[in-house]
């Protein structure tokens, strides 16, 4: 056994590596591919991309770190452009979007598929496994962005702003700006995602009735405010909330009531940031007597 440790030679220094960590960014990930490309790592078996601040440090696997190169994404963002087309990329961004631990693999998977085999429509073949994950976890992100849609709840602030708070289950902030932007051009507003540290502002100043404002990127909130946005309420609000609470007790037939159904169209992780499904101190006033 001593023998056998001493003949043996470790290169570790030379080693493939089987990890590649990318900037957590679209862009990063595409730098990513470029690398894998560029040093033909592409046809390793146990390749696998992960976010940098995804992975877990291993003993056994190598990992190099790829910084972000906007030249070289750009490149092969027009080869994805030209081998998926318009529907395959947004594939291919709203998988990147929901942040899944190992989405950085699939896609990779993904994209060899459609570079080995360009003449097929790659997004169809659903019995490649890599494509019927990607596809399956697009769906997901969907739903999560037409909730997002017609969940948020807009509370109006002492700065004539529109704030709302959401923790969406995937980074659908990006998909829902244009949304809210198209429908809310003459207001100040801003969407703040909780779970991201990060939200989109729309500055209604900046607009032309020909062109709605440009959204803004904001990270730097005032943790107090997150934690308790009443305390920036205007009075204009207060009274709204107390209305539509009032609204909704009434209208609600107690003989109607279908919890399991209501939780199915309603789930109840997004309660907590609508203003009827807060419970009123002394709400008894709202109630119509019959």
């Amino acid at each position: 056994m001593s023998q056998l440790t001493l003949d043996t030679s470790y290169p570790v220094g030379q080693l493939t590596p089987s990890i590649i960590l990318y900037e957590p960014s679209f862009e990063g990930w595409l730098s990513a591919v470029f690398y894998v490309y560029e040093h033909r790592l592409q046809h390793e078996p146990a390749l696998q991309l992960f976010a940098q601040d995804d992975y877990a440090p291993s003993l056994i696997a190598q990992a190099v770190s790829v910084h972000k190169d906007e030249d070289k994404a750009e490149r092969v963002l027009i080869k994805l452009n030209k081998l998926l087309g318009r529907s395959g990329m947004r594939n291919v961004l709203w998988g990147f979007l929901s942040e899944k631990n190992n989405i950085g693999t699939t896609l990779f998977h993904v994209i060899k598929y459609a570079i080995d085999y360009p003449n097929r429509q790659i997004m169809q073949d659903l019995g490649n496994l890599e494509v019927l994950e990607l596809v399956q976890t697009v769906k997901s992100v969907g739903r999560e962005k037409h909730r997002m849609e017609a969940f948020v709840r807009f509370e109006h602030t002492t700065d004539d702003i529109y704030f709302a708070r959401v923790k969406p289950d995937f980074n659908v902030l990006p998909l829902i700006g244009e949304h809210f932007r198209q429908r809310y051009q003459d207001q100040h507003w801003a969407i703040y995602d909780l779970t991201r540290g990060y939200g989109i502002y729309y500055d209604k100043s900046n607009s032309t009735r020909s062109h709605p404002a440009e959204l803004q990127t904001i990270t730097d909130l005032d943790d107090a405010v997150l934690r308790n946005p009443a305390s920036i309420h205007s009075d204009d609000e207060q009274r709204y909330q107390k209305f539509w609470q009032g609204y909704f007790t009434n209208v609600n037939i107690k003989e109607r009531k279908n919890p399991r159904l209501h939780k199915q169209y309603l789930p109840q992780r997004y309660w907590k940031y609508l203003s009827e499904k807060q419970v009123i101190p002394n709400a008894e006033h709202l109630i119509k007597r019959r």
